[in-house]
């Protein structure tokens, strides 16, 4: 295995979509393979990976305005923070397809 640059795994440590098949190529076989292969990925784990950062950004905002006095530099932190709530959303409804929807034909 080839060692890969530090932005390309921290790519890889929080999105997802290197994991995925395609499932509209191949056979019906093929097709349903890769489906099954989408289902088994782990989704939840990136989710928790989304929250957590979440957290611990707006916890560092929260952290910088309060006891720093800072409010300007806090944003910087705060920003990210409660952008990580819709990728975490996003991903809970994938995951919510993935399981829920019938295997394609």
């Amino acid at each position: 295995m080839t060692d890969l640059p530090f932005l390309v795994l921290l790519h890889r440590y929080f999105f997802f979509l290197w994991l995925f098949q395609d499932v509209n190529r191949g056979s019906r076989f093929q097709r349903a393979a890769a489906w099954r292969h989408n289902q088994a990925q782990w989704l939840p784990t990136y989710m928790r990976r989304w929250v957590v950062m979440g957290l611990v950004l707006y916890g560092l905002g929260a952290v910088i305005e309060l006891v720093l006095a800072m409010p300007v530099m806090s944003a910087l932190f705060y920003t990210p923070g409660v952008l990580s709530v819709p990728v975490t959303v996003v991903l809970g409804v994938a995951w919510l397809g993935l399981r829920r929807l019938p295997v394609p034909v």
